[in-house]
């Protein structure tokens, strides 16, 4: 962003920040109206129940068929009420007053059905004496009022025992009443704690409103200062810094500056100048690295004409006495002794690992370019563990293969099967004769995935990246040379080979070789 950007963007901030608030202050104006809304129907909701207790009580007291029109039509209107409420809160007060509005009306149905049908029942009713019947018009006026006094009077002046069903009814009635009026009692008491909690919210949001004002309002202005004033010293001092970095360049000490996030100018500025440092330094670096390549590569090719030459002159002797001891174990009898036969093997083992060393040197120096044949991979292994298992290191050795019979690739034989005489004396020596060297062979659409795991004594992390390196061993003998020619032969066949160990569990190779090496 350029710093005229920077700049509208301060005045941006600042308006923002202020209609931001002019927003805040219209929702805040919408709540408040609604509250009052809400605090409006809760202040109806308190009246109309009050209403309701009234005309209740009325009823009880002079039995007036009018009361009962009222309180139906205050039950309605308290239900509407309450519906055009609840879009304003979800207060669980609503649900409960609605719940126990429908029970205070069922309850006082039930109420004025007995009423009914107690007052048809009086004109049956007879008292001991004539000059008791005054009191029949009294217990109409007044049983729904004293239900428990009206059935004391039926038991004293007429004749009913206490088991008559008009001294029951008035005891279920009483009863029925005393159940009403305690549903009246809950309305009463949840329409004053609905019209109470309304007008705490009005409160609160009063109250919100003011810290609003006090608070955020210097806050914004503030907030406006603050982000113009980082703005404009940001700016100052990068350039304050980019300058005195550029005049240490002056002087060949390239040194790059702290990776800039923005993109104004002075970001610019320092990205330039900071590729420009990097680029002098990576020259620098590859320079140095070309310089100690070329050193190392000096070394090795006197290393590598020297193995050569050694190899060469070595091979063709070893060869001979390989095949001789070869020959020599053919043709002893059953009659040669223990001794005889222990030296030809050791001869054999020990020519076996001369010559694996010698192929090792020359493989190094020479650096063949792979021929690629069309070869069972599976038949390589199986002869090269066969020309492992005539080596004395092998004989207590469990060898496991799990293969398909066939598994055809384009690959180099001789190369590939260096590479698994290379793998399988390693594996030998991990084990010290001992344990199961097991390979499984897994075809796959464009490539074959080969895995060979000893049981040894595997690899420490500490050397686990370096087994790869030429020279690089930890055997009292060996060229260290084995693994580095397996990662070449590997690579220049177009796969890849990877290690997987742990110290003291053994050791997984894992190569990966593309069934089709035509183009390379």
């Amino acid at each position: 962003m350029s710093i005229k950007k920077k700049i509208i963007l301060s005045f941006f901030i600042s308006f923002s920040i202020i209609a931001t608030l002019a927003i805040a202050a219209y929702l805040d104006f919408r709540e408040t109206r609604n509250e009052f809304k809400y605090l409006e129907l809760a202040e109806n909701i308190r009246g109309k129940t009050l209403q309701l207790r009234r005309h209740e009580k009325n009823f009880f007291l002079y039995g007036d068929s009018k009361e009962i029109d009222f309180i139906h039509k205050y039950i309605g209107e308290i239900e509407a009420l309450i519906k055009d409420a609840k879009p304003y809160t979800r207060n669980d007060n609503l649900d409960k007053l609605e719940v126990e509005l429908k029970e205070f009306s069922l309850k006082f149905e039930r109420i004025t059905s007995m009423a009914s049908g107690f007052h048809e029942e009086l004109a049956s009713l007879k008292p001991k004496e004539p000059s008791y019947l005054f009191l029949i018009p009294i217990i109409k006026a007044t049983f729904l009022e004293h239900p428990q006094q009206n059935a004391q009077l039926l038991k004293r002046f007429f004749r009913i025992s206490k088991k008559d069903g008009y001294i029951l009814f008035l005891k279920k009635l009483g009863d029925e009443i005393k159940d009403l009026r305690k549903s009246g009692e809950k309305i009463i008491e949840i329409s004053k704690e609905l019209d109470r909690g309304a007008r705490e919210r009005v409160q609160n949001i009063i109250n919100v409103t003011k810290v609003a004002v006090l608070v955020f309002l210097p806050i914004s202005f503030l907030i406006g200062f603050v982000s113009l004033f980082y703005i404009s010293q940001s700016i100052v001092n990068r350039l304050k810094k980019l300058m005195l970095t550029i005049e240490k360049s002056g002087g060949g000490f390239f040194s790059p500056m702290p990776f800039p996030e923005g993109h104004d100018e002075v970001s610019t500025l320092i990205r330039t100048y900071n590729n420009m440092a990097e680029a002098l330094q990576a020259r620098e670096e590859q320079l140095r690295k070309k310089e100690e390549e070329l050193i190392q590569s000096k070394k090795l090719a006197a290393i590598g004409t020297l193995a050569s030459g050694v190899a060469h002159e070595l091979n063709n002797p070893l060869n001979n006495i390989h095949i001789s001891a070869q020959i020599l174990a053919k043709e002893m009898g059953e009659d040669c002794t223990g001794v005889i036969e222990e030296t030809v093997d050791d001869i054999l083992s020990q020519t076996f690992r001369v010559k694996k060393i010698v192929g090792n040197l020359l493989d190094f120096a020479r650096s063949k370019e792979p021929d690629f044949q069309k070869v069972n991979i599976v038949d390589i292994i199986k002869k090269t563990y066969a020309q492992a298992q005539k080596i004395t290191a092998f004989k207590d050795i469990e060898f496991l293969l799990e293969s398909p019979p066939e598994v055809f690739l384009q690959a180099d034989p001789v190369q590939i099967e260096r590479v698994f005489v290379n793998l399988f004396t390693n594996a030998a020596d991990a084990m010290e004769g001992k344990g199961k060297l097991q390979v499984k062979v897994f075809p796959e659409k464009d490539a074959v995935k080969i895995e060979v795991s000893d049981t040894g004594s595997g690899i420490s992390p500490e050397i686990k990246d370096k087994i790869f390196d030429p020279f690089f061993t930890t055997k009292d003998r060996g060229t260290g040379l084995g693994l580095s020619i397996i990662y070449n032969i590997i690579k220049n066949h177009g796969g890849s080979v990877t290690v997987e160990s742990t110290a003291g569990k053994g050791t997984t190779f894992r190569i990966f070789l593309p069934r089709d090496k035509k183009e390379v």
